[in-house]
Order: C-alpha cells, then sequence, then structure tokens
C-alpha cells in the first residue's frame, strides 16, 4: 500500500464520518483526486484502491494523462477554461467545474452541438468577492441563468466555488452557505434540479460537507504538498 492510497482510504473514511454527523448519506458525496502536476503513477495508485474521479486544472495536462490511464476513470475539469481551449474539452471531460462566463458557457454549447455533443458543466461563482477569483457574482448569477437554460449544447448540473484559504471557519462557510442558497433559488427559478454544489479542497472539507457539497476536490490531502 503507497503513502497515498493510504491517504485516499483514510479521507473517504473520514468524508463517510462527517457525512453522517452532518446529517447527510454518504453516497451523496464525491471525492475528486485533483492530480495537477501529479505523475500518471499517482493516478494508477490511488484508482487502484478504487478512485475513479479525477481533476484536472490545465486542459493540456489532462489530455496527455488520459491516453495513459484507463478509460473508465471519470475526468473533471476544475481550472479556468479559455475560450481558445474549448474545442479541446469537449467529449474529454465528464464534468468541466469551471464556467465562469455566459461567452465560456456560449462557446462550449456551440462547439458541443457542432461536434453532434451535450457537455455537462457547473457555473463558477465567486462568493467570496474577492478580486483574484475568478467566476459569476452570485448576482450575476441568477440574472444569466434563464439565459443560460437556453444553451441546448450544455447541461448545468450545478454551481461550483473556491473559498478563500482561511482557518476563519465562519468566513468559509459563509461562502459555502451562499452557493447552496443560490443553487436552492436557481432550482426554484428555473424548474430544474441542480445536482451539484463542488466545493471544498483540503484545508476546508470539512465545512464544505456541513454546507451541502457533493463534489470535493481534494489534491494535497491525497498526493502531498506539490513542489
Amino acid at each position: 500500500m503507497t503513502w497515498a492510497q493510504d491517504n485516499y482510504l483514510e479521507l473517504k473514511t473520514r468524508i463517510e464520518q462527517l457525512a453522517y454527523t452532518y446529517g447527510r448519506l454518504p453516497g451523496e458525496i464525491s471525492l475528486i483526486a485533483v492530480t495537477k502536476t501529479y505523475p500518471v503513477e499517482a493516478i494508477l495508485s490511488v484508482y487502484e484502491v478504487g478512485c475513479h474521479n479525477f481533476g484536472e486544472n490545465r486542459v493540456q495536462e489532462a489530455l496527455k494523462k488520459q491516453p495513459l490511464t484507463p478509460q473508465d476513470i471519470q475526468w473533471h475539469l476544475i481550472g479556468s477554461l479559455q475560450l481558445n481551449k474549448v474545442s479541446k474539452v469537449i467529449g474529454k471531460f465528464a464534468l468541466v467545474h469551471s464556467v465562469d462566463s455566459f461567452e465560456v458557457a456560449r462557446k462550449i454549447s456551440e462547439t458541443s452541438l457542432k461536434l453532434g455533443k451535450k457537455t455537462s458543466v457547473l457555473l463558477q461563482v465567486n462568493t467570496s468577492g474577492e478580486l483574484t477569483k475568478q467566476g459569476w457574482t452570485i448576482e450575476s448569477c441568477r440574472n444569466g441563468y434563464e439565459q443560460l437554460l437556453s444553451l441546448s449544447g450544455i447541461c448545468v448540473e450545478g454551481l461550483m466555488t473556491i473559498a478563500p484559504f482561511s482557518q476563519d471557519e465562519y468566513i468559509v462557510r459563509t461562502c459555502f452557505k451562499k452557493l447552496r442558497k443560490l443553487k436552492e433559488q436557481l432550482v426554484v427559478s428555473g424548474g430544474y434540479p441542480l445536482s451539484h454544489l463542488s466545493m471544498g479542497m483540503s484545508n476546508d472539507f470539512e465545512w464544505a460537507i456541513a454546507e451541502g457539497a457533493t463534489l470535493l476536490r481534494i489534491g494535497t490531502a491525497i498526493f502531498g504538498k506539490r513542489e
């Protein structure tokens, strides 16, 4: 058993315990192993102990790893997606977490339709208000949601956010809570279920579980710090 395998299995157990602690079912929460900068060997290691969801920040890095890994892996694009890279991601990812503008959403939709596909996406929302973070504001997401639903080449499956890197539980949980409340509002206004809240990383996943996360994006707690 490798160090990463041990970490992954311990993390799965911890997530299960936390789910019950916060009145949730473990099956509602999926762990995405974030493999940015980590080699293919690291992916194969945790795949062997049951991890089938992997997240990459960079399109090019993901596309290089995909042919070298098992075909039943579910790949998640969690990093920023530039318009000129959209054509490269269609059909290559189970879920694109980082749709941060209408322009990106429209480009994904148009390209998907040309290829005869429909792409599952999440809307990235800046719930902290930090200028360094990308994404819709809560207001712009709420106002633009109906227009997004008209894009027939995408399927909006939920929302994503990145909380401030802080040890202050109130600050972090407030960001997660805002995302959950926004999702609830969009479900009512749009009339469609939104299955996913992608929030929570190595340093704050417990608080994300408490606030309703369904997808946790965790790298360091599995593979160690990046060099």
